[in-house]
């Protein structure tokens, strides 16, 4: 299936909760690199947000850690979710592939673009909070479309 968008309008779509976006990238397998940098690009601002970038006392270096561990992250996060949902409490419709998992949870992270802000006082910590939860629900919506299961089960996987 070819991508209805590019990066920046899935990410949009994502943090809008289009569940039509996380059934759209569950079958575009070409979506695999999109949604690879998602996590890149979400893991830099939530860097940015918590002062990582900082040109002093090893910024860089824990800018680099911060992304490599993003990264093993959400492919391990995927895998505890695939063998969750797709092997040990798969329903009747469940028919899913790893990739397809990696994709959506992927996507679904796409609100955590806003934890940039972390670093304004007094509310920061607040808007990383609810970007947190948004991507919990976004990740629940994810699931749902990857997995066929209903909202109640894919609350369960996550």
């Amino acid at each position: 299936m070819a991508a209805s968008g590019g990066l920046i309008s899935r990410m949009i779509r994502a943090i809008k909760l289009e569940s039509a976006l996380y059934e759209e990238v569950e079958h575009d397998k070409s979506a695999n690199t999109q949604a690879g940098i998602v996590v890149l690009i979400v893991s830099l601002a939530t860097a940015i947000g918590a002062g990582l970038m900082s040109l002093s006392g090893g910024g860089f270096l824990s800018a680099v850690w911060s992304l490599i561990t993003a990264l093993v992250g959400w492919l391990l996060w995927a895998l505890v979710v695939y063998i969750i949902g797709a092997k040990l409490i798969k329903g009747k419709q469940t028919q899913s592939s790893w990739g397809e998992v990696a994709r959506t949870v992927g996507f679904a992270n796409s609100a955590g673009i806003f934890r940039i802000l972390a670093f304004i006082p007094v509310v920061g910590w607040l808007i990383s909070i609810v970007a947190s939860i948004w991507v919990l629900v976004a990740g629940v919506i994810g699931i749902r479309a990857a997995l066929d299961f209903t909202t109640g089960r894919a609350i369960i996987t996550v």
